[in-house]
């Protein structure tokens, strides 16, 4: 009689998880995004939120949580309750290479579930328009001309645009005195405003600021030009520089069930066959990917790879 019981309990348990997993969603949904409204993250997470709102029939929220380079975010979604109603949207470099910079309180590699790379991105060094320099070599020479004279922003300390700008600050023998934000909205802001000097932004921040003349743009740490931007050359171009480029993407807690995740990745991948939304992301200036979640478990191991075999020369860098 207890088998019979334990057997029908049991069934009933599965019953009532797979009655509430096929409801999904039945309330709001929150996407997490660890950086400050304006920045490529933020801008990707609302175009990704707006397709599965409309595909879900649900609302999908922004909530931007902040603070030291995209850790604070990220730690509070892993801490989220794992029932499908709170994700995570950001780049994997909080994942991969963050912890490699700073203390972090959450496992990058258990605490959360691959579900999507939405958009990739490089960055590209830039300069307020007020600056006396009009090319990456002239840049360089008047750097080098007033050592720690001039100061570079970033989405705060750690995070790839940090990165970005101090490889190729080291490539090119020069320093600047670091100045973090919490986001690349904010960072912007100030290098328009000519409170700093230089910042490395993605083509979706540098966009709208390009065609108003009021930032210049001067090499981008891609491989090859930007179709985005076609007239700024590679840093490599100059001199010797390895290539940097963002992925963000959609997670999970980690033990959100596995049918949720499926639904989620399944129709972004779709979306990536959809020249609706794929349009949206070329003119925002992002490399559409749309991958399974396999295909992100496996990019995220590779950068992670990556970054490490750098960490010592990456931690010298970040001191």
């Amino acid at each position: 009689m207890l088998r019979v019981l334990a057997r029908v309990f049991f069934g009933a348990c599965v019953l009532l998880t797979s009655a509430a997993n096929a409801a999904w969603p039945d309330r709001t949904v929150t996407l997490v995004v660890p950086f400050a409204a304006g920045g490529i993250t933020d801008v990707l997470a609302r175009l990704t939120a707006e397709r599965l709102q409309a595909r879900f029939k649900q609302t999908f929220v922004v909530q931007n949580d902040t603070g030291a380079g995209g850790i604070i975010g990220t730690a509070n979604a892993a801490r989220a309750r794992p029932d499908g109603y709170t994700l995570f949207f950001g780049p994997i470099s909080l994942l991969t290479l963050s912890p490699l910079q700073q203390k972090v309180n959450f496992d990058p590699a258990t605490d959360f579930a691959p579900i999507s790379v939405v958009a990739s991105s490089p960055f590209v060094i830039t300069v307020g328009k007020g600056f006396p320099t009009n090319t990456l070599s002239e840049f360089i020479t008047a750097v080098k001309a007033k050592p720690n004279g001039y100061t570079f922003a970033s989405a705060g300390g750690g995070s790839l645009t940090h990165i970005a700008s101090l490889m190729f600050l080291k490539n090119a023998g020069v320093e600047m005195i670091h100045v973090p934000y919490r986001g690349v909205g904010p960072a912007f802001a100030d290098l328009i405003a000519g409170h700093v000097h230089m910042s490395a932004a993605s083509p979706v921040e540098l966009k709208p600021f390009v065609e108003s003349d009021k930032v210049k743009p001067l090499g981008i740490t891609s491989n090859v030009r930007s179709k985005h931007l076609p007239n700024v050359p590679t840093i490599s171009e100059t001199l010797p520089s390895p290539e940097v480029a963002t992925y963000n993407g959609l997670l999970a807690p980690k033990q959100t069930p596995k049918e949720i995740i499926d639904l989620i990745s399944a129709e972004i991948v779709a979306a990536g066959k959809s020249s609706e939304f794929t349009d949206k992301l070329l003119k925002v200036g992002v490399e559409p990917h749309c991958s399974t979640a396999e295909e992100m478990g496996k990019l995220i191991a590779e950068d992670m790879a990556k970054w490490r075999g750098l960490s010592i020369e990456i931690a010298t860098k970040t001191q």
